[in-house]
């Protein structure tokens, strides 16, 4: 009997039931013997210097055995390219403890150690610390003028600059007779993943650890580790298994890494470090931006002109950049462009990627600018867009590996009942509130990196894959579980994917919606060489009836060889592993992107997204009472956690668009609602009707799986659609995120 295919079915998650009933054990749950705890005092100031440090006190606690800071603290590599981790930004790496030195509000200036959590907890407060101020600067506005060009360096190459300007965009822009100028800013957002950050180090002896981190990259932890304390990196072990949530936070070797590390070395002790919520708002964030964008047309309704310019904060030592101002030409061509992408380095920790960095940001603006452009050329804003519509890569010319996005327009229109739109803003009503429809358009990257997988067949004939990827949260071990199951045509419960460990072959981190292209490719790569191995050891067997056949002769089916002329002869995995001494047949494998072949396509993934907004008449409260989005990402190989992903990123959009911000007060230049009872985030009731449409988009040429990543695509469109929505409803344009209330006053 034939097997059916796993690939396209909607599996539910292999790790459900343990993360439900809380077996999954996370970072801070590993149960660990004579375990000390760290608790980590930060600074209260946003800049200046130490002038005094009293730990006194808190030595003299029963149960504190140590405080470890700038003072004391043990030596650590003194070259700055020992601590570059692999997405790294240009600049100078900050370094816990270093010195006297004050950066930014919330830097960790010491660490308490002791027997049980909070006795170092208390005890931190015992630390006394004297700072002599110094002037700070953390507001974008105002440092617009002081903007600069990004230091070049490596992470300039994976995010290149805008492309150079093309035809003359300032007189075009003055002749076309439709236009748009406007000006969009959105504050600071949060990671605030469920479980908080948190290391658990074993001290092993002789220079060798096992750490159980929260991390989206283990090997990238692992070799940070290695380099910044001196050891081997094969006698540094990183674990993670499972994560509550990262959203790009943990891209990055976090602070509590760096100083529990330190203290197991320094103490030769177990060590925990757990952050509170409070004292995960220091840490990397999606960054203040403003973006100027000027948009023009002919009477037809084609774009003649667009400039993009986008200006973001930087901190003072790195030059975290995003990808903002070039995605409108990335969506729409024009033949007079120009776009400018720069920063503002202010008294704050650097920025990281936070789901769909840059895309969301830039896409709000571009659609919104879109729409009131489709408004201004009488123009209905599906028509619009689709009017513009690039068959090719605007920037290139080239032709993409594939790209539906006019179904993705088409399918989400007609489910979502686009026709009945009244175009009047404020026309549409429902008892005492107005009613509006709103509609965005979607881009991002189908990234793909290298991914080495061992795969094996045991003594029992069953399939184990080795990868170091982590999986937080999206559905990876299911996945690649289904992946490696039809490419041997074996049932799912007789695979076994191992991840989540440095020790495994070599992974990328876990982001950029990367991940099913990269590990689930090295996965078809490793299975293709094993059943080439399977073979050949089959052949090897006496008296064989495999000695002359070809790999195109035989078939793989429920952990067997068999001739494809003949199906009743067969060898059994389990005959070919005794044949071979009992030992297993294993091969490892690189799976990487087809860097020639791609070299003549653009490859991205594409999304639609469409939204009911009700705006209460007197209160002026927002709801999102129903959204769909539409995606065309390639093959989807399980549409139950493809979903899933979707409707979180729309979730998610919803949230940039109506509730989520970190409050800077830029005189004390700390972030004010450091919990979550004050960064709004939505709850069951903001959240109604969400659908998923995934298009029927087959792509031969991305990779062997045909299939591009859904992690951050479901997000880019919905803030600008919800926006669209609200001025339908209203016919006032709100520009700055999120969308409060009183706005609309």
């Amino acid at each position: 009997m034939k097997l059916q295919p796993m690939v396209g079915r909607p599996v539910s998650r292999l790790e459900g039931k343990l993360k439900v009933t809380g077996a999954a054990r996370y970072a801070a749950e590993y149960d660990v013997p004579d375990l000390l705890y760290g608790y980590v005092v930060n600074s209260t100031i946003t800049k200046g210097k130490i002038t005094r440090i009293d730990v006194s006190a808190a030595k003299a606690l029963n149960g504190v055995l140590e405080v470890i800071t700038h003072e004391n603290r043990p030596d650590v590599a003194s070259v700055d390219l020992k601590y570059t981790d692999m997405d790294a930004p240009p600049g100078v790496v900050f370094k816990p403890l270093l010195d006297a030195e004050v950066k930014y509000n919330g830097q960790p200036l010491a660490l308490v150690i002791a027997e049980d959590f909070e006795t170092a907890r208390y005890a931190a407060t015992l630390v006394i610390i004297e700072y002599q101020e110094e002037p700070f600067e953390t507001c974008l506005d105002h440092n617009l003028e002081k903007a600069r060009k990004p230091e070049k360096g490596l992470a300039t190459m994976l995010k290149p600059p805008p492309p150079p300007p093309t035809g003359n965009f300032e007189q075009a822009f003055k002749d076309s007779p439709v236009k748009v100028d406007s000006e969009f800013r959105h504050g600071t957002e949060h990671h605030n993943p469920i479980e908080l950050f948190a290391t658990t180090t074993v001290y092993e002896g002789e220079g060798k650890l096992t750490i159980y981190d929260k991390t989206q990259g283990t090997v990238n932890n692992q070799l940070f580790v290695a380099n910044v304390f001196g050891l081997h990196y094969k006698d540094v072990r990183v674990l993670s298994p499972f994560v509550g949530g990262a959203f790009g936070a943990g891209l990055r070797p976090q602070y509590q890494l760096y100083l529990c590390v330190m203290a197991s070395l320094f103490l030769k002790r177990n060590v925990r470090v757990v952050l509170e919520r409070k004292q995960m708002y220091p840490f990397p964030h999606r960054p203040q931006s403003y973006q100027r964008l000027r948009f023009a047309a002919d009477a037809n309704g084609r774009l003649t002109a667009l400039n993009h310019l986008a200006i973001s904060e930087a901190s003072q030592f790195e030059d975290y950049v995003e990808t903002v101002a070039q995605w409108s030409h990335k969506l729409y061509p024009a033949p007079n462009t120009l776009f400018e992408y720069k920063l503002a380095s202010l008294d704050l920790f650097t920025p990281l990627d936070m789901r769909a960095p840059g895309g969301v940001t830039a896409l709000h603006a571009i659609e919104c600018t879109m729409d009131e452009l489709a408004y201004e050329a009488s123009i209905d804003p599906l028509e619009f867009r689709l009017r513009n519509y690039a068959e090719t890569d605007p920037v290139t010319g080239k032709p993409f590996t594939s790209k539906a996005l006019r179904e993705c327009y088409m399918r989400a229109a007609k489910q979502f009942g686009w026709e009945k739109r009244s175009p009047a803003p404020g026309s549409m009503t429902r008892g005492n509130k107005f009613v509006g429809y709103g509609m965005a358009t979607g881009i991002w990257d189908a990234y793909q990196f290298p991914s080495r997988v061992e795969a094996m067949i045991t003594q029992d004939g069953k399939l184990v894959l080795n990868n170091a990827v982590t999986d937080i949260g999206t559905g990876t071990l299911t996945v690649m579980t289904q992946v490696a199951a039809d490419e041997l045509g074996m049932p799912m419960e007789n695979v076994t994917f191992n991840y989540g460990d440095s020790k495994k072959p070599f992974s990328m981190f876990q982001g950029g919606s990367s991940m099913t292209a990269s590990t689930g490719v090295g996965i078809v790569v490793a299975v293709k060489a094993l059943k080439k191995k399977l073979l050949k050891k089959a052949k090897d067997i006496d008296g064989s009836p495999f000695k002359n056949v070809s790999g195109e002769d035989v078939a793989f089916r429920d952990g067997s060889i068999f001739l494809r002329r003949s199906p009743s002869v067969s060898v059994s995995f389990q005959e070919i592993v005794a044949a071979n001494g009992g030992r297993p047949v294993k091969t490892t494998n690189m799976g990487a992107p087809h860097v020639l072949k791609l070299r003549k396509y653009a490859k991205a993934t594409h999304s639609a997204a469409f939204v009911e907004v009700e705006v209460d008449k007197e209160l002026k409260m927002i709801t999102v009472t129903r959204a769909i989005t539409a995606v065309a990402a390639g093959t989807i190989i399980n549409p139950k956690t493809a979903r899933s992903q979707i409707t979180g990123s729309m979730v998610w959009g919803i949230s940039k668009a109506l509730h989520e911000e970190t409050i800077l007060d830029e005189k004390l230049g700390k972030y004010m609602n450091q919990n979550l009872a004050e960064y709004h985030i939505p709850v069951h009731a903001d959240i109604n009707e969400l659908d998923v449409i995934f298009a029927d988009e087959r792509d031969d040429l991305i990779n062997e799986l045909g299939v591009k990543g859904v992690g951050e695509i479901g997000l880019v469109a919905m803030p600008a659609a919800v926006a669209n929505a609200v001025f339908h409803a209203t016919g006032k344009r709100i520009r700055e995120l999120p969308i409060h209330f009183d706005k609309l006053l």
